[in-house]
């Protein structure tokens, strides 16, 4: 029923358009009967039309027009058609600016031809002067300045080039004297210019701003122990001396019994040790430390140097970066004697002189200071204006009253302690100074630095006669010599230690080169034991590493320290005792 339905729905739609259509076209024809009854439409359909007429077409050359594309023309076009403008169909939706020819992406350029010179001299006289020529201006017309008009009047628009010509008449006169018979007269051709000043003196304003710094200079000169006491002595109430006028050093005695029962203070050599400690001569045979038989406490920060007592090594000086300098016993009890404190920051090096009574410390303060071993006492204080890297006093008996300094500033300075003055400066070095080692009965000098390269100096002559550099040299902030004076060992920071030999023209000896730590970016210290059997090194990782010298072979790798072991050093009198300091702030002692 429902098919029945909608098929019957279907057929009554079909039949309406159907009946829509029929209307529609007899409405059609109706209106064309209308028109072809109409008087116009018969006069216009006797006209004919012809949909095709005959054009006289004129030929077109196309010779004279020129593709902006073509690259290769090969005719003599002329200016009209060179300059013609583009034909065939534009693009109305384009703007003026975007219908105009253009070579570059931003727009046409011109080319033209400009020297070297020309450009440069314009560019140089603008920069100089403030004007130059218009660039703007064709190569025929009249040129015009640009920029600072006044200047280009004061010099006449002339270029730098021009202004630094001088006219032939202008030529500065010399006092000439070409008599060679006038013995004191004679100049020759080193004559002075007729206007040359030789001598220059300060305005009046600079005098006063001279004047004005000396007078503070001399104001805040700190007064000397001597102009102290005296100022006391006239008046004891005076309250000119503060407390930064007076020296901030101090100075800690940690033992009881300085002295003994015949007054010998612990600088004297003891007896009682089972070692002639006055022997010159080494040990005859030594032997490789095994265990830590004492461990040195004290300091707070990091060790940087230990430095033996003369002669004997019964004593040790050990320098921190907490400041401080400590003195140590190396038998009987091996206790802390004293301490020394007076820099600001940490201390570098540390130096006995030739008997031990006295000894330098070099600071990061940018002072070296001169201690009394026994009081403590500061005697001198030097002070520079670089940091100094390393010190050393002359170790010949005969001239204890210098030392030198090597500085950060590339200098090695020499002082005088009785003056308190720099006596020479050795300056040939182009980087820091790292170690300063005397050599050849102390009348020559071995000094390192950061500039890879190493340079020997006569003492007192501030040319070196010796320069020592390699490409593949590595810097060497650390140096040992042997007992015997004979060998020098290099600390390189390529991890190699080589082997020099100064009295024979300061030579490497190719084949001793000992490998197998690891030192780069640290100064660890070295050293020989007293036979020449073995070398000792501390390295980055904390160990102590002892090589055999004729073989250039690792012997044995000891676990020193937890931190950097910086420094090692062997007894001189003992066959198996070795001194290594570290970054953990301890001293050990292995046997």
């Amino acid at each position: 029923m429902a098919l029945a339905a909608i098929q019957a729905l279907y057929d009554d739609d079909d039949d309406k358009t159907d009946e829509i259509r029929v209307t529609r076209h007899e409405e059609d024809t109706e209106d064309r009967m209308a028109v072809l009854n109409d008087p116009a439409f018969s006069v216009m359909s006797k006209i004919k039309l012809n949909l095709t007429p005959a054009i006289a077409i004129q030929p077109i050359d196309t010779s004279s027009f020129l593709d902006i594309k073509t690259r290769e023309v090969l005719y003599n076009p002329k200016y009209e058609d060179m300059y013609a403008p583009i034909y065939g169909p534009t693009n109305p939706n384009l703007t003026q600016q975007q219908r105009t020819f253009k070579n570059v992406l931003n727009g046409y350029a011109e080319s033209t031809t400009l020297s070297d010179f020309q450009f440069e001299n314009q560019r140089r006289t603008f920069d100089s002067f403030g004007y130059a020529v218009d660039p703007t201006v064709g190569e025929h017309a009249t040129p015009q300045l640009v920029g600072d008009q006044i200047r280009a009047e004061i010099n006449e628009g002339m270029t730098i080039f021009e202004t630094a010509k001088k006219p032939a008449g202008e030529k500065r006169k010399k006092d000439k004297n070409y008599d060679s018979g006038d013995v004191e007269g004679f100049q020759g051709p080193w004559a002075a210019y007729a206007d040359e000043i030789t001598t220059s003196r300060p305005s009046e304003e600079e005098q006063k701003e001279i004047d004005e710094y000396l007078s503070k200079r001399r104001k805040a000169k700190r007064p000397t122990r001597d102009e102290q006491n005296a100022i006391r002595a006239r008046d004891p109430e005076s309250t000119t001396l503060d407390k930064e006028a007076e020296d901030p050093s101090s100075t800690t005695l940690h033992i009881k019994d300085p002295y003994d029962y015949q007054g010998r203070s612990f600088l004297h050599i003891p007896q009682d040790v089972g070692v002639n400690l006055r022997s010159e001569d080494p040990p005859q045979r030594c032997f490789i430390p095994k265990q830590c038989i004492h461990t040195y406490k004290g300091h707070t920060k990091a060790i940087q140097k230990i430095h033996y007592f003369p002669v004997s090594a019964h004593l040790f000086l050990t320098c921190s970066m907490d400041c401080k300098v400590k003195l140590w016993e190396f038998y009987n009890e091996r206790r802390c004697v004293r301490t020394y404190a007076g820099h600001s920051q940490a201390v570098r090096d540390v130096s006995f002189n030739f008997g031990g009574t006295e000894f330098l410390s070099a600071s990061y303060d940018k002072s070296v200071k001169l201690w009394d071993t026994e009081t403590g006492q500061v005697k001198s204080k030097f002070s520079v204006r670089k940091i100094p890297y390393c010190v050393s006093f002359n170790p010949s008996e005969s001239k204890q009253h210098l030392f030198i300094c090597g500085m950060s500033d590339k200098k090695i300075l020499c002082f005088d302690i009785r003056s308190g003055h720099v006596v020479q400066e050795y300056d040939r070095h182009l980087g820091a100074i790292n170690t300063v080692t005397f050599v050849d009965r102390n009348r020559r000098i071995v000094s390192t630095s950061d500039d890879k390269s190493i340079r020997v100096w006569e003492w007192n002559i501030p040319v070196d006669f010796k320069y020592i550099a390699e490409p593949t040299m590595h810097s060497m902030p650390a140096v040992a010599q042997s007992k015997n004076g004979r060998y020098l060992a290099f600390q390189s920071m390529d991890n190699q230690i080589r082997i020099m030999e100064p009295m024979a023209n300061f030579r490497w000896k190719s084949k001793k080169v000992f490998k197998g730590h690891m030192v780069s970016g640290y100064a660890c210290g070295l050293d020989f034991s007293p036979d020449m059997s073995y070398v000792i090194s501390g390295d980055a990782d904390g160990h102590l590493v002892i090589w055999d010298w004729k073989t250039t072979r690792v012997f044995e790798k000891i676990k020193a320290h937890d931190n950097v072991c910086i420094d090692a050093k062997w007894h001189w009198h003992e066959k198996s005792r070795v001194l290594t300091a570290g970054w953990d702030n301890v001293v050990k002692l292995w046997d």
